[in-house]
């Protein structure tokens, strides 16, 4: 209990929400003590409406990013007050005010949650109203509750500037080590396989998110102030989790096969799971040594684990005699292949926590890193360019101005006591997926309800204003702690701070409470509905998009591995981007049908071709990966004619479900199956004079040219498969939908 409370105390989270806690409090303490308890609410007022847009990234884009919020929502208040008073002007410019920052969402995350910042402030402008010149001193406190909070942020990095990325870090570690446990639980006779690899897309989603975090902060840190021994040790963790996982990804086993052919010899198999879940407990336990920041010491001995596999293959090679257990045994060969590789990548990241980082470690691994992030650049055009329904943009930021005028308009014609609650909720609530709105809708609602109550409670039962006052700093810190990660709990206790600040402000606590549930119930009915009926944006029409991305991506990253086979040589940054890119898109596109299983059955048109195809294409990359990952790690011989052949076939297969998918009006190209049939013929028949070729080379040589032989037949005709199965079910699919 105790190690979860500090564990929650030192999270990113509790870490944010004590920094807006601190910039709005202190204000409000001090300027109430000095007799001006206004001009601290409204500087606190800054600091709150500054605090969304600043989300993590290296000192100078923190920096801008806050002062642009700060000016934006500072500039926004001022016109909202000397417009107000022209209901002929007031409208028109309230609407495009509303409009044009919903739109400014098109430049990417911080972008997104300025827009936010300067939607809350225009929310709550409506609270406190002004005139003359208050209305530019009321400003001016905004403004500098913003620079306020740009201060603590800045005091908060510098006593704990790595802190951030360390947390990252020990969470990305952690999922890692969740996805080798179910490789693990994969070993099972009786597992439920296709439910463990729906958790597997699932966290796939989760590190693909975690890795761009960290890629962000790690990367342009680097970039921009040099590397120090400390962003070196967490890149290099990094780097290795990656490896960790692409190589995880990239080597997949026929779990069904291999339980037929080691049925009798169940042992070797149950020594390879035990050695996969230690692989997993020693990530465990390293990502808690660094969120504890304590001291690593290994626990076990993964290179004991190693010789165990090893001993048990050598007892089944001699058990079954060698020439019948050949193919047993390059088998299990090839998973003891991936273990050590596993074990190595681990030791390489064990090193860089628990000592400096050694230069051999890296081996060219950090050249071009600055070209793994998105570059900050923000053009007009873009936003031109998403003028238009295709964008799913542009019709949020319609949606949401639609609905923000009608809730003004709303709260002006009905009797509310606070009527800005109401364009509140629908700001807070609001977001371009349905699925995500719903779940936010009923989250506000059942916090608020509950808020009440608890609220209620505590004020029929305490009447001391400083009582009440310390309840409402801690339920504010609690607040802004569990929102981003559990909005329901979250909602709960903002709404206990809310009413606990007007039972200090008010005698008529029960009014306000059943005006902000009645508010709140507008607001999130009003979101709801608009998800629901203006301009939508169903999953199923984003899909193709997703999927074309995907495949795309995939073709790109085979392109490059036919040149690494061709040409040999070290990995090129081309190589490394394409990889990347295809695991990045492969996560959005499952990220894409996990948003499509949250919205109403109605609108999950062809949901099992999805499925189907969102599988193949993650597939598709394992192959592919497996492929890339071989070729990287050995001395691979000459490629021949009919494997360009083949890859070439491939391609085109990705490039005919592209054409689909963009429903071209140009016939896809028909591949000659009786050709691909020839080539693989030839493949086999190279295999075939190999073996015939024993006596002219030694063993290990020989072992090694069957290995490469029979790995890339293998993923030639599965590769092959797949892309002959993406171009049907696309088919399946874009009839369907036209």
């Amino acid at each position: 209990m105790i190690s979860k409370i500090k564990q929650f105390a030192d999270s990113t989270y509790f870490t944010n929400a004590l920094k807006v806690t601190i910039s709005a409090v202190v204000p409000v303490l001090l300027f109430s003590y000095l007799g001006h308890f206004r001009i601290g609410f409204t500087i606190a007022l800054g600091a709150f409406f500054t605090y969304p847009s600043d989300i993590p990234s290296n000192l100078k884009h923190k920096i801008n990013g806050i002062l642009v919020a700060v000016l934006i929502v500072a500039s926004v208040n001022l016109i909202i007050n000397l417009i107000h008073p022209y209901p002929l002007i007031f409208y028109p410019i309230l609407t495009l005010l509303i409009f044009f920052l919903s739109m400014i969402s098109v430049y990417g995350q911080r972008a997104t949650m300025v827009s936010f910042s300067a939607l809350l402030s225009i929310s709550l402008a409506f609270a406190h109203l002004q005139t003359g010149w208050e209305i530019v001193q009321y400003s001016g406190l905004i403004m500098s509750g913003g620079l306020f909070y740009l201060l603590v942020s800045l005091i908060f990095y510098y006593v704990r500037p790595h802190r951030y990325v360390e947390l990252q870090i020990s969470e990305c570690i952690q999922l890692t080590s969740k996805y080798l446990k179910l490789r693990g639980d994969l070993w099972k006779v009786n597992s439920d396989r296709k439910a463990i690899t729906k958790k597997q897309l699932h966290l796939q989603v989760q590190l693909n998110t975690i890795h761009e975090n960290i890629r962000e902060v790690l990367i342009r840190n680097r970039t921009v102030s040099g590397s120090s021994n400390q962003n070196r040790k967490m890149l290099m963790i990094f780097i290795s989790l990656v490896e960790i996982m692409e190589l995880a990804v990239s080597t997949s086993f026929d779990h069904n096969k291999l339980h037929q052919k080691f049925d009798n010899y169940p042992k070797v198999l149950n020594t390879y799971q035990n050695l996969a879940y230690h692989l997993a407990t020693h990530l465990k336990q390293l990502s808690k040594s660094i969120q504890d920041r304590t001291k690593y010491v290994s626990k076990h001995n993964l290179d004991n684990d190693l010789k165990e596999l090893e001993l048990a293959i050598e007892d089944y090679e001699i058990d079954m005699d060698k020439a019948r257990a050949s193919e047993g045994v390059f088998m299990l060969k090839t998973m003891l292949n991936y273990a050590e590789k596993q074990v190595d990548t681990i030791k390489i990241l064990e090193r860089a926590y628990t000592s400096s980082v050694i230069s051999n470690d890296f081996k060219g691994r950090d050249k071009d890193l600055e070209k793994f992030i998105s570059t900050q650049y923000y053009p007009l055009s873009t936003m031109i360019e998403n003028f238009s329904f295709s964008s799913t943009v542009f019709r949020h930021s319609l949606r949401l101005t639609i609905t923000l005028v009608i809730g003004f308009i709303i709260s002006q014609l009905l009797p509310f006591q606070n009527d800005y609650w109401i364009v509140l909720t629908i700001v807070v609530i609001m977001r371009q997926g349905y699925g995500l709105t719903k779940q936010r809708t009923f989250h506000r609602i059942f916090g608020t309800i509950l808020g009440g109550f608890i609220a209620f409670g505590i004020l029929s039962v305490i009447h001391d204003s400083s009582i009440i006052g310390a309840l409402a700093i801690i339920a504010m810190l609690f607040g802004f702690s569990f929102t981003p990660s559990n909005y329901k709990i979250g909602a709960t206790f903002i709404t206990v701070y809310v009413i606990f600040i007007y039972g200090i402000l008010t005698p008529n606590i029960e009014d306000v409470i059943q005006y902000r549930v009645l508010d709140t119930l507008v607001g999130a009915s009003l979101s709801f509905l608009a998800n629901y009926f203006l301009w939508p944006s169903w999953e199923f029409l984003n899909i193709p998009v997703y999927l074309e991305k995907s495949i795309d991506a995939n073709r790109k990253y085979l392109q490059q591995i036919s040149l690494l086979y061709n040409k040999k040589g070290d990995i090129s940054t081309s190589y490394r981007l394409a990889r990347k890119e295809a695991f990045v898109e492969i996560g959005n596109l499952m990220a894409s049908f996990q948003r499509m299983i949250q919205e109403p059955k109605s609108k999950q048109n062809k949901l099992p071709q999805v499925y189907k195809l969102t599988v193949l294409n993650h597939t598709l990359l394992s192959s592919a990966a497996s492929l890339g990952t071989y070729i990287q790690s050995h001395k691979t011989t000459e490629a021949s004619e009919a494997f360009n052949v083949v890859i070439s076939n491939v391609i085109q297969n990705l490039e005919n479900a592209m054409l689909l998918l963009k429903e071209d009006e140009a016939e896809p190209k028909d591949n000659s199956t009786e050709e691909i049939g020839k080539r693989f013929t030839e493949l086999k028949n190279i295999r075939a004079r190999d073996l015939k070729q024993v006596n002219g080379i030694d063993e290990e040589a020989y072992q090694l040219k069957m290995q490469e032989s029979q790995l890339v037949i293998e993923q030639l005709i599965w590769l092959t498969n797949l892309s002959e199965n993406i171009v049907k079910t696309t088919k399946i699919l874009m009839q369907a939908q036209s």
